[in-house]
């Protein structure tokens, strides 16, 4: 029955605890034991009181090479099972295999001394038993002694290692909590820079639609003045159409001059007066076209200016852009460096603590043999681990160093920032001050011009109509290129408030990162105490391992001599027994009787 219900829970997952205690199990419960140690992962605790396992030595055998194989039971009780040193003997090599087992209970049984032997040497090789019990197996009080300074230092080492998987496994949080908030600040920054873009984009455009504007005025500027040119070519016309009509009418008066010489003199002083009136409305005419033409020329002359300020603004926006994608690229190539940096160390913590493990269970199994070269070893050993430790503190120093020279760059760049910030900013205003004086200059002079306008205006009622239309179309022009001067300057001062703001932030998620690395420097500084706290243990811990050998090999000599003091007393005693008997027999009457015979 017990075989059938052992194959069944061979393949059970749910069952974690199994009570056998009384069955009175035999070799084909022990093979079936034995074969459900091997098959089962998911059984906890296995209670096997009361059942005579021991009395069975091949199915002993059997279940203790399953126990060997499991990894997943916890607790095992085999009191009352009459197992002797041999089982015990099985039960070590198993104990030896197996790395699940925390506690076991043998109470009750006959493992005696060289059981109890064959127990403590597997404790060597076994890190996870906590708990052995041998109360009533005919066990000397040293070597149960011996035990529980095993278990005793079993639990010490499991709660070490829950300790450091924990720190390990909250350190790994706080790195990905830093990896998620720097992945959050580089989209942040990214977006940052995308809105800029798009800033500087809009602005690309309103300028160009602005200077399209501006071109637009100069070419009806232009048209204006062929305009003028035309009239003055028709006045030029007018002009020598009044010269041919005067020197006809002086031929008139010459061959009249006879009749009417005084009426000649008169019309001949008034048309010299027309001449010059109408050589100095040339002259004027002249100068005004000069005027004009020389307006133009400075006109093209602002706009070509205009033009070259925006391309090397232009030329500006996309060197900022260029330092920023490359700040970001340094930036995250330095948070990847910095975090390929942790995980070699923990790397390197976690290999070195597995050297220490191994180089400790090598330097017990070899204390059992050889004590001399044991203490040789132990000494080298502690040379390596203390030049290993020294490894580790100039790795951290380096650490520390790169750290600091990182964090100073990182305070150059955002110096950097700042300054060509500022810089930039000042730039833009000694432009727009420019820009402004410029278009001061020209609505000053426009105003001069529309000036003289109407005084020609004056004197040609027509021209002084068409002329008082163009000044008055200039003048709105010049209100809407005010007004738009007015709008940029309230852009500018938006987006220079905007990169303020923006620096602010990245100033404050600079801060943070400072805050987060002093947080990581605190905690290499507290893994770096613990790592001292747990070598000098180490060094207690042996120092004292080596005072309890000493203290075993003297009380191994002083039991020897007392077991060669009590063999010769006993030979003594022996003697003495052995003299006493025979002269009883020679003095007694058989004895004289039988030498008379």
């Amino acid at each position: 029955g017990v075989k059938l219900l052992l194959h069944g829970l061979c393949s059970n997952t749910t069952v974690k605890s199994l009570d056998l205690k009384g069955n009175n199990l035999r070799t084909m419960g022990a093979e079936a034991l034995g074969k459900l140690l091997r098959q089962n992962k998911s059984i906890r605790s296995l209670i096997l009181e009361w059942n005579n396992l021991g009395m069975w030595e091949e199915g002993f055998s059997f279940f203790c090479h399953g126990l060997g194989a499991n990894n997943f039971l916890q607790r095992l009780d085999l009191r009352n099972n009459q197992i002797n040193h041999q089982g015990a003997g099985e039960l070590a090599m198993a104990l030896k295999q197996n790395a699940s087992l925390q506690e076991l209970d043998l109470r009750w049984n006959n493992i005696g001394l060289l059981g109890g032997r064959a127990l403590l040497n597997c404790l060597h090789s076994n890190k996870t038993l906590k708990r052995l019990e041998l109360a009533g197996n005919n066990v000397p009080s040293d070597i149960l002694k011996a035990v529980e300074q095993a278990m005793d230092h079993n639990q010490d080492r499991q709660t070490i290692l829950s300790e450091t998987q924990n720190r390990a496994y909250i350190l790994s949080k706080e790195v990905l909590s830093l990896k998620d908030e720097k992945t959050k600040q580089f989209l942040d920054l990214m977006d940052t820079i995308d809105k800029q873009r798009e800033e500087i984009a809009r602005s690309g455009r309103m300028s160009a639609a602005r200077v399209s504007q501006l071109q637009e005025a100069l070419d009806e500027q232009h048209s204006i003045m062929n305009s003028l040119k035309a009239k003055l070519q028709m006045t030029e016309a007018a002009l020598a159409l009044s010269e041919q009509k005067v020197h006809n009418l002086g031929e008139l008066l010459n061959a009249t001059k006879e009749e009417q010489t005084s009426m000649a003199e008169r019309h001949f002083t008034e048309l010299q007066q027309q001449k010059q009136e109408g050589a100095d409305r040339e002259g004027k005419l002249l100068r005004d076209l000069s005027a004009a033409s020389e307006k133009n020329l400075l006109l093209r002359n602002q706009v070509d200016e205009l033009e070259k300020k925006c391309k090397v603004q232009q030329d500006q926006l996309f060197q900022v852009k260029q330092d920023l994608t490359n700040t970001t690229a340094e930036l995250k190539l330095r948070a990847v460096q910095a975090e390929e940096r942790l995980e070699m160390e923990k790397r390197r913590f976690k290999q070195s603590l597995e050297d220490m493990e191994s180089l400790r269970l090598k330097e017990v199994d070899h204390m059992t043999q050889h004590i001399e070269a044991s203490e040789r070893s132990m000494q080298d050993r502690i040379q390596r681990l203390e030049a290993i430790r020294i490894a580790l503190e100039e790795e951290l120093s380096q650490v520390k160093a790169a750290a600091l020279t990182e964090r100073g760059q990182a305070e150059e760049e955002l110096i950097k920032v700042r300054s060509q910030a500022r810089l930039e900013e000042q730039q833009r205003l000694e432009h727009l001050e420019e820009k402004l004086r410029l278009m001061t200059e020209s609505r000053d002079e426009a105003q001069n011009c529309c000036l003289k306008q109407k005084q020609m205006v004056a004197e040609a009622q027509a021209k002084a109509n068409q002329l008082s239309l163009h000044a008055d179309g200039l003048r709105r022009r010049l209100e809407e290129l005010q007004q738009d001067l007015n709008s940029k300057e309230e852009e500018k001062v938006t987006e220079v408030n905007k990169v303020k703001v923006e620096l602010q932030e990245q100033i404050g998620h600079l801060q943070a990162e400072r805050t987060a690395q002093e947080g990581l420097r605190e905690k290499i500084a507290a893994l770096e105490r613990q790592l001292k706290a747990l070598s000098s243990n180490h060094r207690e811990a042996l120092l004292d391992k080596e005072g309890e050998i000493s203290m075993l090999l003297e009380k191994l000599r002083m039991k020897e001599a007392d077991i060669s003091r009590m063999r010769e007393e006993e030979a003594q005693r022996a003697s003495f027994l052995q003299n006493a008997i025979m002269a009883y027999v020679q003095g007694s009457p058989l004895g004289a009787h039988g030498s008379r015979k």
